[in-house]
């Protein structure tokens, strides 16, 4: 490969990172306003899962795992898509896509805290100040009245801290886990059962079911973007750039995605930015770089 193309792959890669993930929020609020979030959230992962259980059948990758793999795999799914997304999804059908992609940014917060109490690791000091810094950041965007007062606002918020917790577990958790070795069938794995799982429980709680044909358009669009571009391009693209250059380099993406959900959920769905939003974005997310930065903290794409 020619160093120009290597390049171009790269500059591609980190804008389907940056903004395809960022759009992730807005997508999954158009998609919810007309369609059930579990129902939603099943279709997404089950779809995308077949489509890259066939890409690697036709590029030669076997699908063979163990039935310890394959069990991991299901804890997995279910901590980081069926919980840990389909709650996300429910919450944006009362919280904006902007507001719930700035608090989901204080997930490498929770994960230090969780390896703390879990695993015992020591905090350093520079990560010490990002906790400070992003407890003080959650707690300006959390605490703004105009939101506290709108109807589901603090239910949205506390379940999306529970997701949060959810996501911190399960990436702890796949660091130790017997999972299969290529990322893209782990990942084909975790959505099946992931999937599976949101589909019981979507018909558990009797959400109606329809046919695509049946959706608007934009709803439409919005499922076809989160299947094709937000499960398998972004991912793909999510690898290649941690097989390229370095984890702090891809760490970048923590940062801008929710700037790029504030944007667009600002600019689609004209979503209000508060002045005490912005600075607590600014707060929480200089929190969040003092701990990525000393901790070389991997992100995981799967809670997107």
């Amino acid at each position: 490969m020619s160093v120009s193309r290597k390049t171009v792959l790269i500059i591609l890669s980190f804008f389907a990172t940056y903004v395809i993930w960022g759009s992730t929020y807005m997508l999954n609020k158009i998609a919810v306003t007309e369609l059930p979030p579990f129902f939603l959230a099943s279709m997404r992962f089950l779809t995308a899962s077949v489509l890259i259980f066939l890409i690697a059948k036709f590029s030669g990758i076997s699908l063979k795992i163990s039935l310890r793999q394959l069990k991991n795999a299901t804890i997995a799914g279910f901590l980081f898509l069926t919980f840990g997304n389909g709650v996300v999804v429910w919450a944006l059908k009362y919280v904006d896509s902007g507001f719930t992609a700035l608090e989901i940014s204080a997930q490498p917060l929770v994960v230090l805290i969780l390896m703390r109490i879990l695993q015992g690791k020591k905090i350093a000091l520079m990560s010490y100040i990002g906790v400070v810094l992003g407890f003080t950041g959650i707690f300006l965007l959390v605490s703004q009245k105009e939101l506290i007062s709108q109807e589901g606002q603090v239910l949205g918020m506390i379940t999306i801290f529970a997701c949060m917790i959810s996501w911190a577990y399960a990436s702890i958790f796949v660091g130790t886990a017997d999972l299969p070795k290529n990322h893209f069938v782990n990942t084909g794995y975790q959505m099946f059962t992931g999937g599976i799982i949101l589909t019981v429980v979507s018909l558990g709680l009797g959400e109606s079911w329809s046919l695509p044909t049946q959706w608007s358009v934009e709803v439409q669009w919005s499922m076809l973007g989160l299947i094709v571009f937000g499960s398998i391009v972004a991912f793909t693209a999510f690898n290649y750039l941690l097989k390229t250059v370095s984890p702090e380099q891809v760490a970048t993406s923590t940062y801008v995605n929710p700037i790029i959900a504030l944007i667009l959920g600002w600019w689609v769905l004209d979503e209000y930015i508060s002045l005490q939003s912005i600075i607590a974005a600014v707060i929480l997310l200089t929190g969040v770089y003092f701990i990525n930065t000393r901790r070389k903290f991997k992100p995981r794409p799967y809670g997107r």
